[in-house]
């Protein structure tokens, strides 16, 4: 029997149909190729899904040398033999933390943007990969950070206006008007009573569950249960409208206002714990961070300061103007006690040292690349890092529109900035850097 060329091609077709390749059939030496060419927090990631996958990652040694390689390149990783010869004796987490850290130094940076909202939209939370996203229109979205795609979406009371929000893994909280909403993750949708005179106009909220505390114009912080949905507490923290807020999980909460000042409560008690002064009055609070790891607080300010206090001591540590204008957003990862990234009105992303306030990096949006079409259309752009001297005003509004708010994961930032858009910054190790 003679076999053409064309009969074997189409045997060729059918068997490739009938016996598809899976990444179960693959032998160690091909997964071995493919994980080499992952980064530490992907390797590690990979290390945990499977016995097959472990197996082949410590025979070989990989987070080993994906340590060493991130030795090269600058980065202070373990570098003892007994580290590098002893799998188990590697600090992965602080490992992975470092990798961040330099990725958002010295990675390249590609931005991808997708049209949001209809009208406009001002805040985001970002939690194990979903996004949610609002203020501006009569709609929040919870959107995943893989795809793009919008996987659920809640609508807004009557006319009310959506002020703050966030979420967990069940429910959203979003202080709406003079009112706190509850949207449960199957639909559902609740109010707390309203109560006449009890809930003047709320300017910003945090969650942290079981409690909402909502800091108020007239410069009350109120703390709100959320299974008997009452309020348990007024604090005076302020003489002024409260602006922003951060808790702790512990439930200590910090204030900030427009006043400048900044004060540390406990719901345990009638008044705040301690008030916290700025050495240059220059402006109002913007905004407020709390690291859990280091107890320390940061600030931002309407006159582009930034300040961190050290609350074990309940002293100033440093006070830096970082932007010549308003600084809207800070943010730091959980166990990141090196850098944070800063956001605000003049559009460039700022990488911050935490322990002294030096501007690391600043990063802006260049010109577009490319256009795709996943579930809808998202714009490609690159990032590029510019020179912390260089006149801000020189920069087209186009490649800095204004950081509203910011969101930050594992080497990537979410900005929202005003307007219909939201922005993912992801910073790339491998890929070399700008």
């Amino acid at each position: 029997m003679v076999i053409t060329e064309a009969d074997g091609e189409s045997s060729a077709r059918k068997i490739q149909r009938r016996a598809p390749t899976s990444i179960q059939s693959l032998n160690g030496d091909i997964l071995c190729i493919i994980f080499s060419f992952l980064d530490l927090v992907d390797l590690a990631y990979s290390n945990v899904v499977c016995n097959s996958w472990n197996a082949v990652i410590k025979r070989q040694k990989l987070i080993q040398a994906s340590c060493r390689k991130m030795q090269q390149l600058g980065s202070e990783f373990p570098s003892s033999s007994a580290s590098q010869e002893r799998p188990a004796e590697i600090d992965v987490e602080n490992c992975a933390m470092k990798h961040h850290n330099l990725a958002l130094l010295r990675g390249r940076i590609d931005i991808e943007r997708w049209e949001a909202h209809s009208y406009r939209v001002s805040q985001c939370r970002m939690k194990k990969g979903l996004l949610l996203t609002g203020v501006g229109d009569k709609v929040m979205r919870l959107w995943s950070l893989d795809s793009y795609k919008c996987m659920e979406e809640y609508s807004l009371p009557n006319a009310a206006s959506l002020i703050d929000f966030d979420f967990d893994e069940s429910k959203i909280v979003g202080l709406v008007g003079t009112r706190i909403s509850i949207w449960r993750r199957n639909g559902q949708r609740s109010m707390f009573p309203s109560r006449e005179g009890t809930f003047p106009k709320g300017l910003c909220m945090r969650y942290i569950d079981p409690e909402a505390v909502v800091g108020c114009e007239d410069g009350t912080a109120r703390v709100f249960d959320m299974y008997s949905k009452t309020c348990s507490q007024i604090i005076k923290t302020h003489g002024g409208p409260i602006t922003c807020l951060s808790m702790s999980d512990n439930q200590l909460y910090l204030s900030g206002s427009s006043l400048g000042r900044v004060t540390l409560s406990d719901p345990l008690l009638d008044q705040p714990v301690a008030t916290l002064k700025s050495t240059i009055t220059a402006g109002g609070i913007q905004t407020i961070c709390f690291n859990q790891c280091s107890n320390l607080a940061f600030s931002g300010t309407t006159a582009g300061y930034v300040s961190c206090w050290d609350l074990r001591k309940m002293r100033q540590l440093w006070e830096e103007r970082v932007s010549p204008n308003v600084v809207y957003s800070i943010q730091q990862l959980r166990n990141d006690t090196s850098v944070m990234v800063v956001g605000g009105i003049d559009g460039v992303l700022r990488v911050i040292e935490q322990k002294s306030g030096r501007v690391l990096s600043s990063c802006i949006m260049d010109d577009k690349v490319s256009t795709t079409q996943k579930r809808r259309i998202v714009e490609k752009r690159r990032g590029k890092r510019v020179s912390e001297d260089i006149e801000i005003d020189n920069i087209e509004w186009r490649n800095r529109s204004q950081i509203s708010c910011l969101a930050m994961g594992m080497k990537k930032v979410v900005t929202a900035h005003g307007g219909k858009f939201i922005s993912v910054w992801k910073f790339n190790l491998s890929g070399g850097h700008k």
